[in-house]
């Protein structure tokens, strides 16, 4: 078969494959992925550190807890460089099925880990053992489901179907908060900290069995099996991708910092916050995030269109902007009660849905396909280290120094970075899928 009709064939998704099940497999793998990823996030903030740490000093236990978060991303990049391999050698479809199994087993353990008081000094190293693995599994997974749905779409859609990938974040967020509180609310406080808080890893085996069956049904990408027939795979995608297109895995990962630092300080860090500074109540700041969860799932399909409709750049520089005004916002924001509260998570998470939404388009579409799953995943998870592995230590530090007002101007910052890289990039609505 020729190189024209390999490209040729890109230019529709297979007929094979109904739209819907393509979706579902893309939003369902984010979904549950993302849900292994915040229970941890959650139960750092609220159980991980007095688990799994001695108890002699609370305000270290906090610190080692957010930490072992940071640990995750970390392994990212690596789950990226992996799964990415075999994304462009092996295909799309088998190596989501893969990243799920990883993620799915290191969340589980995670649930059944004996804690401090039982294993001692070993179980905080276990706990980073399986948290490694955790992050190794999101590595890998959010760029094959990105390229499942836009490898997929019609001309023109790339930024609409990319946006099912970044559904699943809210939904596997709305999934892990609305879990803990109604743990909390069913059996109380003691009980969630002496083993409830363990339900929802435990669980994840459940979900990941759904999201398995999901996935082997749907067939390989058009861009994948044109890779195929022309035999243009790479040899080995990580070192075409650094030598040939190095400046978009830069760019890509610093587009991103901002997407990563907003939420995960609006979110895991703030939680912290609002429990032990704020003195609010566990039931009601999950409460909270639970409603601001769905700001965030509303803003990404707005910005999704918007970016089908005027292109990914100024979309995303917008965005950046907005992000940078909620920064500024955080300490009125935070000093204002309950409402005061709410609005910041809600305003935080929304601006973080106007930032993630283009990303599901513009990753892929900065490299060509036989390195894009390498490619992409590594600009995404590259950015996590910059923007998410150490933001709700960096948040903790920054408080303890200088107040709630650094950590709003270190959102600021990141907006600084994302918008900086966003002016060097080209539009990328009509780059080719070959």
């Amino acid at each position: 078969m020729t190189a024209e009709t390999g490209a040729a064939a890109v230019a529709a998704p297979a007929q094979g494959v109904g739209v819907g099940r393509i979706v579902l497999a893309s939003l369902i793998g984010t979904a549950i992925e993302f849900y292994d990823f915040y229970i941890y996030g959650t139960a750092a903030a609220l159980v991980i550190g007095q688990t799994f740490f001695p108890q002699s000093a609370p305000q270290t236990q906090a610190l080692n807890a957010f930490l072992t978060f940071g640990i995750a991303f970390l392994a990212r990049p690596i789950g990226a460089f992996l799964f990415g391999h075999f994304g462009d050698r092996v295909g799309r479809k088998a190596t989501l099925v893969a990243t799920m199994v990883v993620m799915g087993l290191s969340t589980t353990l995670i649930g059944v880990l004996p804690g401090y008081s039982t294993a001692g000094a070993l179980a905080p190293w276990l706990l980073c053992l399986l948290r490694f693995g955790q992050g190794v599994g999101l590595g890998g997974e959010w760029g094959g489901a990105a390229l499942l749905a836009t490898e997929n779409a019609p001309h023109g859609r790339r930024a609409w179907f990319g946006m099912f990938p970044q559904l699943g974040p809210p939904i596997g967020f709305l999934m892990a908060n609305g879990l803990f509180l109604l743990l909390i609310l069913g059996l109380g406080e003691q009980s969630f900290v002496a083993w409830a808080w363990r339900v929802p890893f435990l669980l994840s085996a459940a979900l990941v069995a759904i999201g398995l069956y999901v996935r082997v049904t749907v067939a390989e990408t058009p861009a994948f099996r044109a890779l195929l027939e022309t035999r243009q795979r790479a040899e080995v995608p990580l070192v075409e991708a650094i030598r040939d297109h190095w400046r978009p895995l830069i760019q890509g990962s610093l587009a991103i910092v901002v997407c990563y630092a907003l939420f995960y300080v609006s979110t895991v860090f703030a939680l912290g916050y609002g429990v032990t500074t704020l003195h609010l109540a566990r039931t009601d700041f999950l409460a909270m995030l639970c409603v601001a969860a769905l700001f965030m799932a509303a803003a990404t399909p707005l910005s999704a269109a918007l970016a089908d409709r005027f292109g990914r750049r100024p979309v995303l520089l917008a965005a950046s902007i907005v992000a940078a005004a909620v920064g500024l916002a955080m300490p009125t924001l935070l000093d204002g009660g309950a409402i005061g509260v709410l609005a910041f998570l809600s305003l935080a998470l929304a601006a973080m849905g106007l930032t993630f939404a283009p990303l599901g388009a513009l990753l892929p579409e900065l490299f060509p396909a036989r390195v894009r799953y390498t490619g992409a995943s590594s600009a995404y998870n590259l950015g996590g280290i910059l923007g998410a592995s150490l933001a709700p230590t960096i948040a903790q530090l920054l408080l303890a120094r200088g107040g709630i007002a650094w950590v709003g101007d270190y959102i600021v910052a990141a907006a600084a970075v994302s918008f900086a890289s966003l002016l060097s990039v080209g539009e990328t609505r009509d780059a080719p899928q070959t």
